[in-house]
């Protein structure tokens, strides 16, 4: 099992959903889906500056956890 599949269900910030991004990429073989998972990862990092450039609030209560299983989920549902 990767070390990403056993982060889900303990992952609770951003920086867990970015580790979590880090070793789901490096399990990721088709390049388009890691390229995709890149700048979903790069912008839940620089996420802060978006709301803040758009004038909005960023959001308080993220269940990092359930983004990380619907993108690993997404991975191997057929």
């Amino acid at each position: 099992m990767g070390d990403h599949i056993s982060m889900l269900g303990s992952i609770k910030n951003r920086e867990d959903f970015l580790r979590f991004m880090e070793l789901f990429m490096a399990d990721i073989e088709d390049e388009g889906v890691r390229c995709y998972l890149e700048a979903l990862s790069a912008w839940a990092h620089d996420m802060d500056g978006y709301y803040s450039n758009a004038g909005k609030e960023m959001p308080k209560d993220i269940n990092w956890d359930f983004i990380a299983t619907l993108l690993y989920t997404g991975s191997i549902y057929e």
